[in-house]
């Protein structure tokens, strides 16, 4: 696949399935990942593959969070039900350096950058995936399940399989002119 027709015309899947990536496909996504934009060579960044019974453990993890968070029963069961959205799960978070020259800011967008990359290679192998965050990313016991240090940082959990509906090859090409200033 073409790297610009990829990225101009990128979208998530929320709709995903069996198989997910594995072998040398889930290798090329990690891979992806590493070569995020980093100043400073830091790699601020740690990636839980969460798939099999890992989405179980995940899944008393995110109700455990929910719980803590003092969440309604409905937000409660979306936590639990997450992780069975997709087959597997890639959740990244930002370790980053504190009091480092390269501000803990950037150190969370290269981790951020990741997640992209590693969706973009996804979709040039024949995958796709949509990118989730929420309020869970900040709870403590998740957090604390995710081995997050204090300066750390959950930037999302990246869902990945087949995608089940067949989106159109194109999108919409975009006015950029309200978002873009000559300077």
């Amino acid at each position: 696949m073409d790297a610009l027709e990829l990225l101009v015309n990128r979208r998530s899947a929320s709709r995903l399935a069996e198989p997910a990536p594995a072998g040398e496909q889930l290798e090329n996504i990690l891979r992806a990942g590493m070569r995020a934009p980093d100043h400073g060579t830091l790699q601020p960044w740690h990636f839980f593959i969460i798939e099999g019974e890992g989405r179980e453990r995940f899944s008393a993890l995110l109700e455990q969070g929910a719980v803590a968070a003092e969440q309604d029963e409905k937000a409660i069961e979306k936590a639990r039900n997450a992780p069975f959205r997709a087959p597997m799960i890639i959740a990244v978070v930002a370790k980053c350096q504190p009091h480092h020259k390269v501000p803990k800011w950037e150190q969370e967008m290269s981790a951020g950058c990741a997640v992209m990359a590693m969706q973009m290679a996804a979709v040039a192998q024949g995958y796709n995936g949509i990118w989730r965050s929420g309020p869970l990313t900040d709870s403590p016991v998740v957090r604390e399940g995710l081995a997050c240090g204090a300066d750390d940082k959950i930037v999302g959990f990246l869902y990945l399989g087949t995608p089940q509906l067949k989106a159109s090859t194109t999108v919409t090409v975009p006015d950029t002119s309200p978002f873009v200033t000559r300077f």
